[in-house]
C-alpha cells in the first residue's frame, strides 16, 4: 500500500533525469581516461604521477577505453531511444489530457459530466472497473457512477467518511494506491459481496476544490493484472482536479438553470394575475413560436432564447397601472419598460432585444419608433409578433372577440409585409394546426 505525495516529483521526469546521468556518468569515465592517457605521454614533467603508469596498465587503460567509448556509444544510442520514446508517450498523454479537459470543462450538462469523468478514467489508466460518488448534504458519499460488475446495485448506496479506502480518501483528502485490497485494513469488502466483483487493486483520488472535498474518483484492477504505477496515479490524480472543477462549474449552471425557470414561473404567475382576461398568453405565444421555430430548423440553444423571450414578452405591464394597459400610448410603452426591466439580468440579458422589438412592424412602424425595418429586425421578435397576433386574435380568454381559425390566419396573410414578415407568416400558416391551439 503506498499513500501518494502530493510534491513527489513527475515520474516521467525523473526517469529522463536518470537516463541523462547515467550518460554523463560514461562520457566522463571516457574523458577522464582519455585525459590519464594523453597525459602520461604529453606531460610527463608536469603530472609526475602519471609517468609511474607502466606501459601495460597504459594499455589497459586504453583497451578499457576502447570498450567503455563502445558500450558508452551503445548505451547513449539505446538511452536517448527510450528517452525520446518516454518523451513522446507524455507529449501524446499531454495531448490526450489536454483534450480531455477541454472536454469537460465544455460539458454543460451534469449527469453527461460525470459518466464522461468516469469514463475517461478507465480509459487512461486501463482499469477493468471504477466508481464516482459526491458528497451529499449529510456529508455522505453516495454512489453516482459505477462501472464494472452489477454495478448498477451500487447506485446510489451511501458510503460514510472515514469506512473503507473510498471512505478514508475522503476524509483524509489525500490519495491513495492499494496494490493488495486484501492485506489493507482500511479494505471493506461489503461492495463486493453485494456485486460479486473481487475486487485485486485500487487507485483512489479525492474531488477537490479550494473549499474542500466533494467527492472521490477510484479505479479497480488495473487490465493484465498489473500494479497501478506512478504514471497511473499522476494522470487519475490530475483528472480528478479538473473533473472537480468541471462539476463545480456545472453545478453552478444548473442551479442557475433552476433560479431562471422558478423565477420566470413567478414572473409568469403575477402576470396572469394583474391581467386574469389573458391568462395562459405568454405560454399559448412560447407554442405557437416553437411552430416556427421548428419549421425554421432553429438550434436547441436558439430554442431556448426563443422560449423565455416568448414567455416574458409581456413583462413591461407589471409596471403598468392596470387601468392603464387600454390606454394605446400607454399600451405601447410595455416593450421598452420590458427590456428595461430584463436587460440588467444576465441570464435574459440576450433575450431582452427580443422583447423590446416584438411590436416592431415589418415595414417599419409599431413600438419602438426605432427605425428597423424589415430583417433588420431580430428574427425572434417577427417570430413572437405573429405568434402573440394569432393568440390574441383566437383565444377565448383575450381582451378582444376571438375569432376563428381561418379568419385569423386570413388575417395574418392580410398583413403580411406590412405588419408582419410575409416569409414567417407563410412558414406559419404551413405548419399550424387545429391542434396546435388546443
Amino acid at each position: 500500500m503506498s499513500e501518494i505525495n502530493d510534491e513527489h516529483p513527475n515520474a516521467i521526469i525523473l526517469q529522463i533525469r536518470r537516463r541523462i546521468l547515467t550518460v554523463n556518468v560514461i562520457v566522463s569515465v571516457v574523458i577522464l581516461s582519455f585525459i590519464v592517457i594523453v597525459s602520461r605521454y604529453a606531460f610527463p614533467l608536469i603530472i609526475p604521477f602519471v609517468s609511474y603508469l607502466p606501459n601495460e596498465s597504459i594499455s589497459i587503460i586504453a583497451a578499457a577505453i576502447s570498450f567503455l567509448f563502445v558500450m558508452g556509444l551503445y548505451l547513449t544510442i539505446q538511452l536517448s531511444n527510450n528517452t525520446v520514446r518516454i518523451i513522446q508517450d507524455y507529449s501524446a498523454r499531454l495531448e490526450r489530457m489536454l483534450s480531455i479537459t477541454k472536454d469537460l470543462r465544455e460539458e454543460m450538462y451534469g449527469d453527461i459530466l460525470l459518466e464522461k469523468i468516469m469514463d475517461y478514467a478507465l480509459s487512461i489508466t486501463h482499469s477493468s472497473a471504477g466508481s464516482l460518488l459526491l458528497l451529499d448534504e449529510k456529508k455522505k458519499l453516495i454512489f453516482k457512477i459505477v462501472r464494472g460488475e452489477k454495478a448498477s446495485l451500487l447506485v446510489g448506496t451511501e458510503v460514510e467518511p472515514g469506512k473503507g479506502i473510498m471512505g478514508a480518501v475522503a476524509l483524509e483528502g489525500k490519495p491513495l494506491c492499494v496494490s493488495n485490497v486484501k492485506g489493507s485494513e482500511k479494505f471493506n469488502p461489503q461492495y463486493d459481496e453485494l456485486t460479486g466483483f473481487e475486487t485485486q487493486s485500487i487507485l483512489c483520488t479525492p474531488l477537490k476544490t479550494k473549499s474542500g472535498v466533494i467527492g472521490v474518483l477510484a479505479v479497480l484492477n488495473k487490465e493484465g493484472g498489473h500494479h497501478y504505477r506512478k504514471r497511473d496515479e499522476e494522470i487519475l490524480i490530475y483528472l480528478a482536479e479538473q473533473a472537480a472543477i468541471s462539476i463545480i462549474r456545472t453545478k453552478f449552471t444548473e442551479d442557475q438553470k433552476n433560479y431562471e425557470i422558478h423565477l420566470t414561473d413567478l414572473l409568469l404567475e403575477t402576470i396572469d394575475f394583474r391581467q386574469p382576461e389573458k391568462k395562459g398568453h405568454a405560454l399559448r405565444v412560447a407554442r405557437y413560436s416553437n411552430v416556427l421555430a421548428n419549421a425554421l430548423d432553429m438550434s436547441m440553444e436558439e430554442k431556448k432564447r426563443l422560449y423565455f423571450a416568448s414567455l416574458l414578452h409581456d413583462v413591461g405591464f407589471l409596471k403598468i397601472e392596470s387601468d392603464e394597459t387600454y390606454k394605446k400610448e400607454v399600451f405601447m410603452q410595455h416593450p421598452v419598460i420590458g427590456y428595461e426591466m430584463i436587460s440588467p439580468i444576465t441570464f435574459y440579458s440576450e433575450i431582452a432585444p427580443f422583447i423590446l422589438y416584438h411590436h416592431q412592424h415589418y415595414d417599419g412602424n409599431g413600438s419602438p419608433q426605432a427605425k428597423l425595418k424589415g430583417e433588420n429586425i431580430p428574427l425572434e421578435a417577427r417570430i413572437i409578433a405573429i405568434a402573440e397576433a394569432f393568440d390574441v386574435m383566437t383565444s377565448s380568454l383575450s381582451y378582444k372577440v376571438p375569432v376563428s381559425y381561418e379568419d385569423a390566419l386570413a388575417e395574418l396573410k392580410r398583413r403580411a409585409g406590412t405588419q408582419f414578415d410575409p416569409g414567417l407568416v407563410d412558414l406559419f400558416v404551413s405548419n399550424i394546426t387545429p391542434e396546435h391551439t388546443k
